[in-house]
């Protein structure tokens, strides 16, 4: 028997908190930065406040665009090569996260900042690893210009990876440079469109705001129909209610006003129901994402994806711990083992620690196990005349033979019992034998040992030669230029240096 999906809703709390999303976008609404935004919804039936720039959401217009919204769609690499199908029924698992700083043991506080090389190093190992399918941009390049951040990543992902790549929606110009890139790259708009490459990422702004730079990219995503990822993070008690469920019936309003977005841009685009949603910690008012509760919000998030049969998206391999102790393998594996088992379609923030601040090359392939180790649980106990063994155990009574003797015990081990790579079993003498290594040193040697073979699809002279004569435009772009291409001007607008605000 296979393991039973993790549930925390019945059918009818479920039914309870679409409902009640449904009347609140009715009679609240969302907050929507955009005028082009605004105005699209308000020529589809929605009402517009133009004073506050809420938008008021009839329930007829949601569950009308919910039905353009497929429910399977297929991601490819840079060079055609690799593809995967992203369905409500399958799991795949993937990165995700903005970290800004990487482990570095030589330094005093076991982290430094990334830079490109280090997001280099992240994409070729992603390339290699068994279970996760796709890398984002996951690994922040500090020493690169904010404005030309897309650019080199995008360059990094072509040059490295056979695998699809993730990107938030950074704003129009940015987007519309991610699409211009990876045509290029891929042969042309139209095999862009035709075979999505790029995943976006969308974050409503907690509590009841869709933010203006990011509705700016979420059109150009749409338009060229990649699918995007909608990831309400809030923090309950602090940006959503402080109960499980008023998270959940708040959350599920900035979903689906956003996914109602994306199917009047582009009927039929391809989304993710997502959840970064956690608790605060009451003590510190930090965000608690490697928490039980995080766990069993995202276990919530899967039933209501399948409830409006779209594809869900959730963190698995969280935690807040900022070294490699038993918290952060307990957390880890406590988020993995919920998104997992709840059936959520697309988990990610492998390679991550200290609430995805931080990123660990070790973590990647430590993790690639980790899912394997779960999967396996997935096929839960084989019961049938051969896994039960009456014969075989009949033989050991009445023959006095060994198991490890027995044909049935050679056809069987495989399928039965998975053996770990990184995990050490051996006695401790034998361990000591072979330098009493830890597993972060073990995953270190793999780690290494992938960065001296592994080899990306590269690219050619000639996308090499519009690559350069591209990154002219980029590169030129001042923070003023940018602001005018938003239309940020009259919003307060942070000036971002290398990733951070300031």
């Amino acid at each position: 028997m296979k393991l039973n999906k993790l549930t925390v809703l019945e059918n009818d709390e479920i039914e309870l908190i679409h409902g009640e999303s449904l009347k609140l976008l009715e009679k609240v609404g969302i907050k929507v930065e955009s005028e082009e935004a605004r105005n699209l919804l308000k020529e589809n039936g929605a009402f517009v406040d133009d004073t506050n720039y809420f938008v008021k959401f009839p329930e007829e217009l949601i569950s009308e665009q919910l039905k353009h919204v497929p429910n399977k769609f297929t991601l490819w690499g840079s060079d055609g090569s690799f593809s995967f199908e992203v369905n409500t029924n399958t799991i795949n698992f993937a990165t995700v996260g903005t970290p800004v700083k990487i482990y570095d043991p030589s330094k005093k506080k076991g982290v430094r900042k990334t830079d490109l090389a280090d997001t280099v190093k992240q994409i070729r190992i992603v390339d290699t690893l068994k279970n996760i399918m796709c890398s984002h941009v996951d690994v922040w390049p500090n020493d690169v210009p904010y404005l030309e951040l897309h650019y080199h990543a995008i360059k990094a992902w072509a040059t490295n990876s056979t695998k699809p790549y993730g990107l938030g929606c950074l704003g129009r110009v940015a987007s519309q440079d991610m699409m211009n890139l990876t045509s290029i790259v891929v042969g042309g708009e139209n095999e862009l469109k035709q075979k999505p490459r790029l995943i976006g990422f969308f974050n409503p702004v907690s509590p009841l705001v869709l933010n203006k730079l990011q509705l700016n990219g979420l059109f150009v995503f749409a338009k060229y129909k990649q699918p995007t990822i909608i990831a309400p993070a809030a923090s309950a008690g602090a940006t959503a209610p402080v109960t499980l469920a008023g998270l959940l019936v708040q959350s599920n309003m900035e979903t689906l006003s956003s996914i109602t977005l994306t199917q009047l841009i582009n009927p039929g685009c391809p989304v993710f129901y997502s959840t970064m949603n956690a608790p605060m910690d009451p003590p510190t008012g930090n965000v608690a994402w490697g928490s039980i509760e995080t766990g069993l919000i995202t276990i919530g998030a899967a039933q209501l994806a399948r409830f409006y049969n779209i594809p869900s998206r959730g963190p698995g391999l969280v935690t807040e711990s900022k070294c490699f102790d038993i918290q952060n393998g307990f957390e880890r594996f406590m988020t993995l083992f919920c998104s997992a088992n709840a059936g959520i379609n697309y988990i990610t923030c492998a390679g991550t620690y200290e609430s995805s601040l931080s990123e660990a090359l070790e973590l990647l392939v430590i993790d690639d196990e980790l899912i394997d180790i779960v999967k396996r649980g997935f096929n839960g106990i084989r019961v049938d005349n051969e896994s039960i063994a009456i014969e075989e155990i009949t033989k050991v009574a009445e023959e006095g033979k060994n198991y490890l003797m027995l044909r049935h015990t050679a056809k069987n081990t495989r399928k039965e019992l998975y053996v770990p790579k990184l995990v050490d079993r051996d006695r401790r003498g034998v361990w000591q034998k072979n330098g009493a290594k830890d597993i972060i040193e073990r995953a270190r040697a793999k780690v290494d040992s992938i960065l001296e073979t592994q080899k990306g699809p590269g690219i050619s002279q000639e996308v090499e030669r519009k690559f350069e004569q591209y990154f002219k435009t980029v590169s030129s772009r001042t923070y003023d230029d940018f602001r005018k291409a938003e239309e940020m001007d009259d919003m307060n607008v942070p000036k971002i240096v290398n990733g951070g605000a300031d």
